[in-house]
């Protein structure tokens, strides 16, 4: 038998799940696909959409639900304690990414009210382009102060997303 989801070729009948992608092979009669569920709602998916039509996420683009059995998981957990399903990509990287301790709110704040000197920036650990908006700032008298604003509001908004290390920012 093949595991429907990643095809590894699985000699015992009696395995429960895939040695490679750790999908539940329970269940399954004659080996057909099983239900999957969004990641990001819970709710159960027919077929294979590219968003959810519950919640309009990418259906594998959450943390807080398990896709084979729909229960909830822990954000950091790499199986389902529920059904055992792997919780981790074919690729065996975490479908979650690391998030690192620098708070969102405080960047922004940082970024909004003193982003002309670049605090923001030193903060989330960019010290070169720390420099470059305080001297920008200096040369613009003052104008350049527009550029950290603006950079706040992106943090607050969640485009500008990551520390110089490539951590998400905390959400508070």
């Amino acid at each position: 038998m093949n595991c429907t989801k990643c095809g590894q070729q699985i000699d015992d009948p009696q395995a429960k799940f895939c040695p490679k992608c750790g999908n539940n092979l329970q269940g399954t009669a004659d080996n057909k696909a099983t239900s999957t569920f969004c990641r990001n709602c819970g709710k159960q998916l027919v077929g294979k959409p590219d968003i959810c039509m519950n919640c309009g996420a990418k259906p594998l683009a959450g943390n807080s639900y398990c896709p084979a059995c729909g229960s909830a998981t822990n954000a950091l957990a790499v199986i389902c304690i529920k059904c055992g399903a792997s919780l981790v990509s074919t690729n065996h990287t975490a479908v979650n990414a690391p998030v690192g301790q620098k708070s969102k709110l405080a960047a922004a704040l940082l970024g909004i009210f003193l982003g002309g000197f670049g605090i923001h920036r030193f903060y989330l650990g960019y010290v070169g382009l720390g420099i470059v908006q305080i001297i920008v700032t200096i040369i613009t008298f003052g104008f350049g102060a527009l550029w950290g604003f603006i950079e706040g509001i992106l943090i607050l908004t969640g485009t500008f997303n990551k520390d110089a290390k490539g951590l998400l920012i905390k959400g508070d």
